[in-house]
Parts: structure tokens; C-alpha cells; sequence
């Protein structure tokens, strides 16, 4: 009975949707930023595709007329980071340094594509915006490889919980090779496009994708326990 109870609790269940929130925003940004300049860009004055169709980084779309919807997703996912509530007090910086780094992409826009040269005003920001980004993703990654998969001491760990941990240390790793990759695209100077999609939007989208499923994960969007298994809730 008191499992049962604990999944009707309305705090935990506000807590998990909140996480659920998180994972479809992360999910949601790859496609929504270049579906919806593309839309606005049909519906606009000159019913024309937008040039480029895809932006050469998700970053860019700073520079869209989906803007807002950029800066606007990196705000909730820094203020849920930010006020987000572990085991200990470990776990609750860790959430305060990956919120203050979303915190940073979104203040700190990266070099603007349209434009042919640039001050070094506007040079010193990008080189900010890529290292709060670049925190930031390992943050996420640090969340995956080793805080969600953390357990409560006094709980049982199920198989769904090791099914969980599976996916949040494939989500972390994921994470992880398309940082490699972005480094690697960076070195060898290849940020330009390759058809129709940019190599860097590429990376940058699989790193959320897997930074969303995770969340999606840890908020019992997937692989929820049953509840004869739940004893505590907020332990997943």
C-alpha cells in the first residue's frame, strides 16, 4: 500500500513530469528549430526555403526566426538543472554547474554564419558559447554515466533499474563520441556542410537525442518500475 501511495504522491509525480519535460524539450530541439524556420520561411513574403535549409550547428538557430524557442528551451532546461534535488549535496551541484552552463550557451551566442567577418568582440563570445556548450554536454554526460544510475541504499535494485542504467550509460557514451566527433570535425576543419546536413548539426543532434531518452528515461517516460517494485519513489 505505501508503494502505491508514493506513486500518487502529486510532488513526485510533478517532479518526474518535469524530467519527461526536460527529454522532450532535448528531443524535441533538432527538429523543431529547423521544421519550424523552414515553415515560417514557406508562410513568410517569399514562399521560399530558407538558405541554408539546415543551420551549419543547432547553435546557430540563434539567428533564425526561431530564436526564441532556442533560448527559450535552454532557460527551462537550465532552471529544471538548476533546482533539481539528488541523494546528496554532491548531486545537487552538480545540477547547480550543468544549469549555469546551459545558463551560458543561451547568454553566450555563438558567431553569427551570415556574417563575413567579425569582431573580436564577437570571436572572444563564440569561443565562450563552444566551452559553456562543451561543459555542458559533459555535464549531461556525467549525469547519465554516473548519477542516474545511482540507487537509494535502503532499495532493491529491479531489472527495469538495470535496464534504465543500460540506457543511461548508452545515452552517456553517445554523448561522449559525438563531443569526440565535433572535436575531430573541428581539427581537421571540416564545419561546412556535406549535402544537405552540416557534420556539427549532425553530432549536435545524436548528443541531444541521447540527452533527451535519458531524461525521458529518468522521469518513468520508459522502463518505469511496477508498482509491487516501488518503494521509493524519487529512487529511479
Amino acid at each position: 500500500m505505501a508503494a502505491r501511495n508514493a506513486t500518487r504522491n502529486p510532488a513526485v509525480l510533478s517532479y518526474h513530469m518535469l524530467r519527461r519535460l526536460v527529454g522532450i524539450i532535448a528531443l524535441a530541439l533538432p527538429f523543431v528549430l529547423p521544421g519550424g524556420t523552414i515553415a515560417l520561411a514557406l508562410a513568410g513574403p517569399g514562399h521560399a526555403l530558407p538558405r541554408p535549409l539546415i543551420e551549419r550547428a543547432v547553435s546557430d538557430y540563434y539567428y533564425t526566426p526561431m530564436s526564441s524557442v532556442y533560448i527559450g528551451s535552454l532557460w527551462v532546461i537550465a532552471m529544471f538543472l538548476i533546482c533539481s534535488r539528488g541523494y546528496d549535496r554532491h548531486d545537487e551541484i552538480a545540477g547547480y554547474m550543468a544549469g549555469a552552463f546551459t545558463l551560458g550557451v543561451a547568454l553566450f551566442p555563438s558567431e553569427d554564419p551570415g556574417c563575413s567577418r567579425y569582431t573580436r568582440l564577437q570571436i572572444d563570445i563564440g569561443y565562450t558559447h563552444t566551452a559553456f556548450a562543451a561543459l555542458m554536454f559533459l555535464s549531461i554526460a556525467y549525469f547519465c554515466l554516473f548519477l542516474f544510475r545511482r540507487s537509494s541504499p535502503e532499495r532493491r535494485l529491479t531489472q527495469r533499474k538495470r535496464k534504465r542504467n543500460t540506457i543511461y550509460w548508452v545515452c552517456g557514451v553517445t554523448i561522449i563520441i559525438s563531443m569526440s566527433a565535433m572535436v575531430g570535425l573541428t581539427v581537421k576543419g571540416l564545419t561546412e556542410a556535406q549535402g544537405m546536413l552540416h557534420p556539427f548539426f549532425c553530432c549536435e543532434s545524436v548528443a541531444l537525442i541521447a540527452f533527451g531518452v535519458a531524461w525521458l528515461t529518468k522521469g518513468d517516460g520508459m522502463l518505469r518500475d511496477r508498482p509491487h517494485e516501488r518503494i521509493h519513489e524519487l529512487a529511479g
